[in-house]
């Protein structure tokens, strides 16, 4: 990646999302944001955000159809930076309750229905608290309100991946992190400075690795992952 250039990212469009906000908040964040309907749109590109607001099934259908998945695990498991907002980051794991829908299997774990919750589905602004320091949350104070609309959320089995929590009746995992793999169940495009600030540090991350890689380094990969 040149230093002179904002870095790439494709936006996954898989009939499960809105483009337009979370590409939006990708270009004011730094990033150059193009929308891929097919593995041909990956080609050139710094990074993946798998954005969602839909249900598991109906999404890996699309994905499946639109020959997304094996790109995309591909992608992933070469330690390439990709972000999962919401149902994209509930796909990351093995199965999903909505549904009973197998899903990518790139982390281990099930995305379950929100127990004890006082409202389904979760709407609005709650507080997303700290369970380690990473640097996707740098500059973000502890405990900061970003915007939610969720019934489900991952319980993942690997505790190491966990970054945040966030409790709706319950507590519930928020954010996860495995090497260059990232997992937000709120919506930052829809949480103003804190959101920005997030997906800032989400570019920095994606300028980054492609530095690491540029260098031959390697870093911690997602489960199914294979190193020679």
């Amino acid at each position: 990646m040149s230093a002179q250039r904002p870095p790439v990212v494709a936006v996954l469009d898989y009939g499960a999302a809105n483009m337009v906000s979370i590409s939006q908040a990708l270009v004011a964040a730094g990033a150059h944001a193009v929308v891929a309907t097919d593995a041909a749109g990956l080609q050139g590109v710094d990074a993946i955000v798998v954005p969602g607001v839909g249900a598991a099934a109906p999404a890996m259908v699309h994905l499946r159809e639109r020959g997304l998945l094996e790109p995309l695990r591909e992608w992933v498991r070469a330690d390439r930076p990709c972000l999962g907002i919401c149902l994209g980051y509930q796909l990351f794991f093995d199965r999903s309750a909505e549904g009973d829908a197998e899903t990518l299997g790139l982390l281990a774990g099930r995305t379950l229905a929100l127990e004890g919750a006082p409202t389904l589905p979760h709407i609005g602004w709650n507080t997303v608290e700290a369970v380690r320091p990473h640097p996707l949350f740098e500059g973000i104070a502890d405990g900061s309100h970003f915007y939610f609309v969720h019934s489900f959320a991952p319980a993942p089995e690997d505790e190491t991946v966990v970054v945040a929590r966030t409790t709706h009746g319950r507590p519930f995992v928020s954010a996860v992190a495995s090497g260059s793999l990232y997992g937000l169940q709120f919506h930052p495009e829809k949480s103003d400075e804190a959101g920005q600030r997030l997906l800032a540090n989400f570019l920095r991350l994606v300028v980054a690795a492609d530095g690491k890689v540029a260098a031959g380094g390697t870093g911690a990969v997602a489960r199914g992952a294979v190193v020679s």
